[in-house]
């Protein structure tokens, strides 16, 4: 431990620094018009891997963004270690709520800000930083393999067929992905569980032109106000999801288990005051933190029609539209949560309007056990570095790849992130610790020592 933290401290500044640059380019999957910046951050990336000297690195061509692939074998009859990260980020909008440009990071009060800082770019740098480290300390003590994706904001579209399709390539023991975070940087945690995802855009369509809205008003359907409504609708006055068999594969959690999930420490009057917000809301009969990691839900994530320019210009707009995503729970389907939702939308449509569902993306919830090898590393590595043993915890956010590497490779994923809750992911001014990126350098090869341990021990037994 003390080789470790001394590297890291004696290469801190230069580890900052290659983030950086990193963070630098806008890789935003979403948009096109970053297409040559998602591209440039793929070819930094795999130059980084060279420079700590992984082999047989590539950029793996798919019909999107290429996957950036890196190995280094030191011995076949070494466990191997998978490391999954990507390296696209959100977009930034709105940008007149960054206190600082969004892709120039800078360190305030310790904490890095930039998009991407802490979701993934922070993160999955931890990964080659450590290996680096493991490498210059002749302290490698398992097989790796990089798997970066670019598409992962976007949902991870094209990665599925390159995993169905290299799954000798990715031969391992276990997935290590830091894409998750910690309770508090005093109360370390391992994510357990996710939820899936079901995310998709409607369009309602009335008028075929915006009309003005005195010589039409109150005599033609007004497109913004039906959507309204019918988004309205989705929710009763529980804040249940209203659409007919949505809960009918939801899992169940026995009340054992939510008194054990209740006992993570959490604090609802500083939620509510990092939030800046009166009064939490959800549904009847859970806790904010069931609310927010076993119950599903249903929120509008962008909604816009008519003229929102500056001034005013009376119209009643043709088009309306709203951008929704469903954050499911074990055994729902992404698949069929999202029919179930196009079936409903249409339905409770009127005739004046017609309706268009588009689905984007969607992927399944996730549950890792907590008595396997993998987890078990990553309980003893974060004892070691944070000097108190994690608690396991479900988190509300997904990875919808993590089902399919099990599905295809056969592989469970350990969930080891560093980030917290407060770190603004997705939203203006997001930022990860330095003490985050650092902890999260410094417990890795840690994690790498117990695997190889209990790996060992296990072919003993």
């Amino acid at each position: 431990m003390e080789i470790i933290k001394k590297y890291v401290e004696g290469n801190k500044n230069r580890f900052l620094m290659e983030l950086f640059e990193i963070l630098r380019i806008p890789s935003i999957s979403a948009d096109k018009k970053y297409s040559n910046d998602v591209l440039q951050t793929a070819h930094l990336v795999k130059a980084h891997l060279d420079k700590i000297g992984i082999q047989n690195t590539e950029l793996c061509e798919t019909k999107g963004f290429p996957i950036v692939y890196g190995e280094k074998i030191i011995d076949e009859s070494l466990p191997t270690i998978l490391i999954y990260g990507h390296y696209d980020v959100q977009p930034p909008d709105p940008l007149d709520l960054w206190e600082s440009d969004p892709f120039e990071p800078e360190i305030r009060n310790e904490k890095i800000y930039a998009r991407g800082a802490c979701d993934d770019k922070g993160q999955f740098f931890m990964h080659l930083k450590a290996v680096e480290l493991m490498l210059k300390n002749n302290m490698l003590s398992c097989n790796v393999k990089f798997m970066i994706e670019g598409e992962e904001e976007v949902g991870s579209e094209n990665l599925e067929p390159f995993v169905k399709n290299n799954k000798e390539k990715l031969k391992a023991d276990i997935i290590l992905i830091s894409d998750t975070g910690i309770i508090a940087n005093d109360t370390p945690s391992i994510t357990t569980g996710l939820r899936g995802l079901s995310y998709l855009e409607v369009e309602l369509t009335g008028p075929n032109r915006d009309l003005h809205s005195g010589l039409y008003g109150g005599a033609v359907a007004n497109p913004i106000n039906i959507l309204t409504k019918m988004i309205a609708s989705l929710h009763d006055e529980k804040n249940r999801i209203t659409i007919p068999n949505f809960y009918d594969d939801v899992e169940i959690i026995s009340t054992e288990e939510r008194i054990e999930m209740a006992k993570a420490p959490f604090n609802l009057d500083q939620y509510r005051q990092e939030l800046d917000i009166s009064e939490v809301y959800g549904e009847d009969g859970y806790s904010t933190m069931e609310r927010n990691s076993i119950r599903p839900t249903l929120d509008v994530n962008g909604i816009w029609g008519g003229y929102i320019g500056e001034g005013a210009k009376t119209v009643i707009a043709s088009k309306a539209f709203a951008k929704i995503s469903m954050r499911l729970v074990p055994n729902q389907q992404s698949e069929k949560i999202t029919k179930l939702f196009s079936d409903h939308f249409k339905k409770i449509a009127p005739n004046c309007v017609k309706v268009k569902v588009t689905p984007h993306h969607g992927g399944e919830a996730y549950v890792s056990p907590t008595d396997n090898i993998g987890y078990n590393a990553a309980k003893l590595a974060m004892n070691d570095s944070f000097g108190k043993m994690p608690i396991p915890v479900r988190t509300g956010g997904s990875i919808p790849i993590v089902a399919l590497f099990e599905k295809e490779l056969g592989l469970k994923s350990i969930l080891m992130g560093f980030g917290l809750d407060s770190d603004a992911i997705h939203s203006p001014n997001e930022h990860y610790g330095v003490f985050n990126f650092l902890k999260g350098i410094e417990t890795i090869p840690l994690f790498f020592k117990y695997f190889n341990d209990l790996q060992s021990e296990k072919k003993i037994k």
